[in-house]
């Protein structure tokens, strides 16, 4: 998988499972999604899904996708896999497949670990577009995402206070600088660069947090493969 998301976060299995595997609770936490919604499932069949992302006011990419879990593993970890593809045409996102990996970790954590890859569209002009922009926003958004999510379960701050302590404080700081660069350029340009370097609070979302090169052990979980081939009959 070309992206690599991991966080610890202190909770449960449970917890960690019920906030990721409820549509309504995911698209509450998930900065890459503004809707999703399951599918009718077929008894024996994986579970198809819809999503959607509001790109502008008014613009709204939708796509949709299979899904299945592993709730209960031998190792005591859970796994689930997704394949999805959207056909709008402004999507830059064609088709893709990724994981979600719930590892135990101590007596008070669990490593959430992601991977995913897609296929972008537009031909050449597509793959730079995602190379330099696309792909390196997907990645800062899914780690920005994880963040959110840990600070949900951990200190109960909700996805929308979360994000609003992200505003005010990006706000706050391009106050300060535009303020002391109004007096001085030079040490307008200095405080910009010291804004850029300070991390966030700690009841602010960062995507730093998260671990973004996978270790050497990290592979696609077999479940992926088995979805591959109950799409395809």
């Amino acid at each position: 998988m070309s992206l690599y998301i991991e966080a610890r976060i202190r909770t449960d299995l449970d917890a960690l499972w019920y906030r990721t595997q409820t549509p309504a609770q995911h698209q509450r936490w998930d900065l890459r999604f503004t809707e999703i919604d399951y599918l009718p499932q077929v008894d024996g069949e994986p579970q198809h899904f819809r999503y959607a992302t509001r790109v502008l006011p008014g613009l709204t990419v939708a796509g949709t996708g299979v899904s299945a879990g592993e709730k209960h593993r031998p190792d005591g970890t859970r796994t689930s896999a997704l394949r999805f593809s959207s056909p709008h045409p402004l999507s830059l996102l064609a088709e893709g497949s990724g994981y979600w990996r719930y590892v135990p970790d101590g007596d008070d954590g669990v490593r959430f670990v992601t991977g995913y890859d897609y296929r972008p569209r537009w031909g050449r002009a597509g793959a730079l577009a995602d190379r330099l922009v696309f792909r390196p926003l997907m990645g800062w958004a899914t780690a920005w995402s994880f963040d959110r999510l840990r600070l949900w379960l951990e200190r109960g701050i909700s996805p929308g206070q979360a994000l609003l302590s992200a505003l005010a404080e990006v706000l706050l700081r391009i106050t300060c600088v535009v303020a002391v660069a109004l007096v001085s350029p030079a040490a307008g340009a200095l405080v910009a660069v010291l804004a850029a370097l300070l991390r966030p609070l700690p009841t602010t979302p960062a995507a730093r947090r998260c671990l973004r090169k996978p270790p050497a052990r990290a592979r696609a979980p077999k479940i992926l493969d088995t979805l591959a081939l109950q799409e395809s009959r």
